[in-house]
């Protein structure tokens, strides 16, 4: 870099619960994981200095690690190195605030983007002292979480409260889509500090494979479900939908892997709705999918549903898209963006009426399976929608913006060279 040319930005990103690093499937292991990593990355390669800090929860973590993408990792001390359910981390942020703190007193960074409330938390109190700028993504709103999970929410009962400190006293929140906005603004938070920037995939890797959905014409067409295996996932509903969709099978990706399946409640759960709804013939619980076999999954698919009941962003449908692949997705949270009805798939309402008839997805399904020319122009649009608006440089471009608005440094707002 020559003495002309701006000078790198510093990033902080405290992601206390969701490491870079980890192996993604597990209970507390997904989206966050993945974007935490991508957006860094990004971040790295347009020169900027970026370092995530996550919670040691093994003893044999070294404290540093560097990413082939120039990223490094810290593993900050707090609480025991072990591993602990993301809704019981909460007395173990003034241990991680602290030692940010210690960490950024003698080299403060120009700008703290946190993930999640919690880092949220402990990010503001490492950089308060230093009038360092902290910029708060939540990935998900407790407001939400409570409103859809009632009792069986397992979050702190202080978790809203202090989502709303946080986005009082941080410089600036970035929402990943529109209905995000709204809770927002519904919890007393400042519209204008809220810029709307969604997740993004890697449309290199997330591709149509050609030829993936040529099949002897006696199979039967494919329908595929995606996700973490938990029951606000929708995977159920997908499952007695299938009683009405005459020829097609249902393939479900998520959770541990296949030779695993046998220990997991969920798995086993969604195996008796099955039986119950006579097709347990056509359902395949595949397991854990890695990404390098998903693009081909979802390519063979003639329809990607994405049922949850909530999701904050979802980043099943835009992965599908990716690969040329039409969606069905219930009409909810960053899906009402990502899937934009009639031109990229079909919208569907988020809960099945009483009595438990859904002719809502039943319908629409059979509709756009028997209608092959529909499907093609869905999934053509899809990749196109996701060209223009969710990669992953895409993203690192809003990000930096809203970085470059908080910040000192102009080079934040754009890439260094």
């Amino acid at each position: 870099m020559s003495p002309s040319q701006p000078t790198a930005g510093r990033v902080a990103m405290v992601s206390e619960h969701a490491s870079p690093l980890a192996e993604l499937g597990g209970p507390d292991a997904g989206g966050q994981n993945v974007y935490v990593a991508r957006l860094a990355a990004q971040l790295a390669r347009r020169g900027h200095e970026v370092v995530v800090y996550t919670r040691r929860d093994d003893p044999g973590l070294p404290e540093r690690v560097t990413t082939a993408d120039g990223v490094k990792v810290v593993h900050v001390p707090a609480g025991p190195p072990a591993p602990i359910p993301k809704d019981e981390l909460l007395p173990y942020m003034p241990e991680f605030g602290a030692w940010l703190a210690r960490e950024w007193a003698a080299d403060p960074p120009d700008v703290v983007h946190a993930h999640f409330w919690m880092s949220g938390m402990a990010a503001l109190a490492g950089a308060r002292e230093l009038g360092v700028p902290v910029v708060q993504t939540y990935h998900a709103l407790g407001t939400v979480k409570k409103r859809h999970q009632g009792p069986a929410d397992t979050s702190p009962p202080q978790r809203v409260a202090i989502e709303t400190v946080v986005g009082r006293e941080c410089s600036g929140i970035i929402a990943t889509c529109q209905d995000e906005v709204a809770e927002l603004v519904a919890m007393g938070l400042p519209r204008d500090r809220v810029s709307v920037v969604p997740c993004g995939v890697d449309p290199e890797l997330f591709a149509p494979v050609a030829g993936a959905r040529r099949r002897p014409a006696s199979a039967p067409r494919r329908l595929l479900s995606v996700g973490r295996l938990v029951p606000r996932k929708g995977f159920d509903r997908a499952i007695r939908a299938l009683a009405g969709i005459p020829d097609a099978e249902l393939l479900v990706a998520g959770g541990p892997e296949a030779a695993l399946l046998g220990a997991e409640p969920e798995a086993e759960r969604l195996r008796a709705v099955a039986e119950e709804c006579g097709v347990a013939d056509r359902v395949t619980l595949l397991g854990g999918v890695g990404p390098a076999r998903m693009p081909r999954l979802m390519s063979e698919a003639d329809l990607v549903l994405s049922l949850p009941r909530y999701e904050p962003f979802g980043i099943v449908p835009v992965e599908a898209m990716a690969c040329c692949a039409p969606v069905v997705a219930t009409a909810v949270g960053g899906q009402l963006d990502t899937v934009v009805d009639d031109l990229t798939g079909v919208h569907v309402a988020p809960e099945v009426p009483d009595g438990g008839h859904d002719r809502d997805l039943v319908d629409t399904v059979n509709r756009l399976l028997d209608d092959p020319e529909r499907l093609a122009r869905y999934g053509a649009a899809g990749r196109r929608r996701v060209l223009a608006r969710y990669t992953w440089d895409r993203v690192a471009d809003g990000v930096s913006r809203v970085y470059g608005a908080v910040s000192c440094v102009p080079s934040l707002s754009g890439v260094v060279r």
